[in-house]
């Protein structure tokens, strides 16, 4: 998140303004693309009138934008993969959003890996990558293509998994017999399983250098959440025409032509429970809500830490999400310049910026050390992506940098007023932002003395916005630990169910499945078929 200003255009109304009369089926806490996607299922397959309350004043959580004069910058879409016209995946957004959302493709090479002074381009298409990668490691071509296998196989065995937790038990339990040995490999690291396959620690380190992606360097993160992440991107990589924003207003309709509603600036205080049962929630001014549905987009750790009272939170639930704890907070710095991205020779391809190729040691020593060397920085350029973008703004360039941070590292302001923070917390975020600046220039020289605008989120910013304790990005961490949680989205509070990210994987796909296994937790599995085929609008 960032330091934006209101605007006016927005999702939903203001929590100060009157809803709609009459009662609602349901209550969606957080209007993430995991909520947003199961209020508008609940709305369009299950005919249920469904309010949604964001508490920020801006509907769509890490899927929204926001604008400066003359800008306007993603905050948490930088790329989405599995688009293609012919996928499952590409057919659930049309059918979201009734076709009006459009996807531009991202340059053939969508990613590159930058180690040091040497670079590694991912390019689109599995037989595609396996070539270049086999251009670049001749002499491990046979890594390679078991490696591609392995990533394309567990990504398979992953959607099974998942979909086991969203069925009633009996029925998922049927599908754990196709996950072949997914659970094996979800409980084992990245690193481990990569040095089963080669022992070139720079192949290595250019197969994992997207673990910006889910927030784990290869020696903590799953090897499943990799192969999920890596596979999702193989066939290559789109962006929203329009600018991320474009997401939530495109869901939007759904739900509001079923008379549901999306309340912007509408904090929930508590989830309210009564004989057993989920029954609504209290807001932060004392209104109470109610409906026999309550879905919680704020995040496993909110919803069991925070908003459901404390004699109501599942103990065996609550006991395993001790072992995952939240994930990495981040910096994100926000450019605009006033030139084209043909001026300034900007393209749609990612830079993933290492210092080298010791991904794991270079983490710990940051973490241990803020004054270390970036361990990362990932370059995205948001208007040369999106088509769309010219028209809005013409004349104009934006580029986002991100890197990763410690929620200790600003926690120290936490008490101070957003836009009235001390002269110290300022100070902090020019020097992290002249170190972001540096890392870029020395991939794109010409941007140097041409920034025009310029504006770091820290993991403050992000905690005030998203309402996460430690500004953490993903949800909860992606280690193996977190594959053996009980976590699915029907708890064990009647009426109480789960969406987002924390119930499925991180990421805009990670937050619509995660949506998709609420809705069908609350309608049945059979009633989302329409929604599941593979083709049509």
């Amino acid at each position: 998140m960032t330091n934006e200003a209101p605007s006016s255009r927005h999702v939903g109304q203001s929590w100060k303004q009157a809803l709609p009369s009459g009662t609602f089926d349901a209550i969606v806490v957080g209007s993430g693309i995991g909520g947003l996607t199961a209020a508008a299922l609940l709305a369009r397959y299950g005919k249920k009138r469904v309010l949604v309350l964001e508490q920020h004043y801006r509907a769509g959580g890490y899927t929204h934008s926001f604008t400066r004069k003359g800008y306007d910058w993603d905050v948490g879409v930088h790329y989405v993969g599995q688009l293609n016209e012919r996928s499952t995946f590409r057919a659930m957004f049309n059918r979201l959003t009734d076709g009006k959302l459009d996807w531009a493709p991202l340059p053939d090479v969508y990613d590159q890996i930058i180690l040091g002074d040497r670079a590694y381009d991912y390019v689109a298409g599995w037989r595609n990558f396996v070539e270049k990668m086999c251009s670049y490691f001749p002499q491990r071509e046979d890594a390679i293509v078991r490696y591609v296998e392995l990533v394309r196989r567990t990504a398979k065995e992953s959607s099974l998994f998942f979909l086991g937790r969203a069925l009633p038990k009996p029925l998922g339990l049927a599908t754990s017999l196709m996950q072949g040995d997914f659970r094996a490999r979800a409980a084992r690291t990245t690193l481990d399983v990569m040095r089963e396959l080669t022992d070139d620690e720079e192949l290595i380190a250019v197969l994992t250098g997207q673990y910006g992606d889910y927030g784990l360097p290869p020696a903590q993160s799953s090897f499943a959440m990799h192969a999920t992440l890596v596979s999702h991107y193989l066939g290559g990589a789109w962006y929203p025409v329009g600018g991320a924003g474009r997401i939530a207003q495109g869901i939007a309709p759904l739900i509001e032509e079923a008379s549901g509603h999306i309340a912007t600036s509408a904090e929930v205080r508590s989830i309210d429970v009564e004989g057993g049962r989920a029954v609504g929630v209290t807001m932060a001014d004392g209104t109470t809500l109610r409906a026999p549905i309550v879905i919680s987009d704020a995040g496993v750790g909110n919803t069991f830490g925070k908003l459901l009272p404390e004699g109501h939170r599942p103990a065996a639930w609550t006991g395993a999400l001790k072992s995952v704890p939240p994930s990495s907070s981040w910096y994100a710095l926000y450019l605009g310049f006033q030139h084209t991205d043909e001026a300034l020779g900007l393209n749609g391809t990612n830079l993933w910026i290492y210092p080298d190729g010791r991904h794991d040691e270079n983490v710990r020593a940051f973490q241990a050390d803020p004054e270390a060397p970036l361990p990362m920085v990932y370059a995205s350029f948001p208007s040369a992506k999106d088509p769309d973008f010219a028209k809005r703004h013409p004349g104009r360039a934006t580029v986002d940098l991100v890197s990763m941070a410690r929620w200790e590292w600003t926690e120290q302001w936490q008490g101070s007023s957003w836009k009235r923070r001390p002269a110290e917390y300022e100070s902090h975020k020019e020097a992290i932002t002249n170190r972001l600046l540096a890392v870029l220039y020395t991939q794109r020289p010409q941007l140097r003395g041409k920034v025009d605008h310029v504006e770091l989120s820290t993991p403050l910013t992000a905690s005030y916005f998203s309402g996460f304790g430690r500004g953490e990005l993903y949800g909860i961490d992606h280690s193996p630990a977190r594959y053996r949680l009980p976590i699915r989205p029907k708890t064990p509070v009647p009426g109480l169910f789960l969406a987002g990210v924390d119930v499925a994987t991180c990421g805009v796909g990670g937050g619509l499945l995660g949506g998709v296994m609420a809705a069908s937790a609350v309608l049945g599995p059979w009633a989302l078929r329409p929604f599941l085929a593979k083709s049509g609008r």
